[in-house]
């Protein structure tokens, strides 16, 4: 029996994930007939037709879609073959892919990689910032090796190393920040005058799960894009947001106004943690990676 190549699964992989031939093609580095010729001749190997074509849109079948899952699989596992001979020979050098989500990018990353540099100078680390949702999402197709991410959150079948807490503030505007205490309580925080990111970023959930105040859900304003975005808002009087500790620690407030007091409840904190596949073969590289990690926080 003649197989299916690896190249041709890879091709029909980056024709589903882009929905367009030209973007496929640039996605493997190959021209866009080179591609397509592929995609043919994998075609008439299996003796099936899996994607529909016209002038304007890229159509899979049915049968192709699954063809296309199995597909997505078979490369992963591919992939994985050469992590374990790479793990086994020496550990932490070659090509990693690391996600990072936009709340711990910034203040993370600058603290974390010139000792991670040092230490593995053979380690070409790929960083891609993403949400939670489609770092998760990367992770799952085979497009991420790890990801840095705040827990609690459901990120499939993966397992997980946390690093530290990180508390959760309160920041208020600078004149209204007469006669507060150590702490702000969680009930204080007024609904109408609370300002959070946007749908996709999981410090929401965090910091509303935190506050255990159902009501804050339904009347908080969702619209910040940024914790930047969040901070000069507040700056400006627009309302009181919160924040975690390591973005305040790198200097998220300063040239503002802002005041910030540690969240007054029972699990006011995230978890950070490096998150990888479940039976990952470089699940002992992951853990030596997170051991480095904590280590260069602390």
């Amino acid at each position: 029996m003649i197989l299916p190549t690896l190249k041709q699964l890879q091709y029909l992989v980056a024709l589903h994930d882009h929905g367009h031939f030209g973007r496929a093609a640039d996605a493997t580095f190959v021209t866009q007939s080179t591609l397509s010729a592929g995609l043919r001749e994998l075609e008439g190997l299996l003796g099936v037709v899996l994607v529909e074509r016209t002038r304007r849109v890229v159509r899979f079948t049915p049968l192709g879609e699954r063809i296309a899952s199995k597909a997505r699989r078979v490369i992963r596992e591919a992939e994985e073959l050469s992590d374990m001979a790479r793990a086994a020979g020496k550990p932490l050098s070659g090509e990693l892919r690391l996600g990072v989500i936009p709340t711990i990018a910034p203040f993370l990353l600058p603290k974390v990689l010139p000792p991670m540099r040092a230490k593995w100078p053979d380690l070409k680390l790929y960083l891609r910032e993403e949400t939670s949702p489609q770092a998760c999402e990367s992770l799952s197709r085979g497009n991420l090796d790890c990801v840095l991410l705040a827990l609690p959150y459901a990120c499939g079948d993966v397992d997980s190393s946390v690093l530290f807490q990180d508390r959760l503030f309160v920041a208020v505007p600078g004149n209204h920040a007469d006669g507060l205490g150590a702490s702000i309580p969680a009930e204080a925080i007024e609904p109408d005058r609370l300002l959070m990111l946007e749908d996709g970023h999981c410090l929401k959930d965090h910091a509303l799960s935190a506050c255990n105040r159902p009501e804050l859900r339904a009347e908080a304003q969702m619209l910040g894009t940024s914790l930047h975005t969040l901070v000069q808002m507040v700056d400006n009087d627009l309302g009181v947001t919160l924040l975690p500790e390591m973005a305040i620690d790198a200097g998220l407030l300063q040239g503002t106004s802002v005041v910030a007091r540690p969240l007054g409840a029972d699990r006011a904190f995230r978890e950070i943690a490096l998150v990888w596949r479940a039976n990952s073969p470089r699940a002992k590289e992951f853990q030596m990676l997170a051991g480095e990690l904590k280590a260069a926080m602390a």
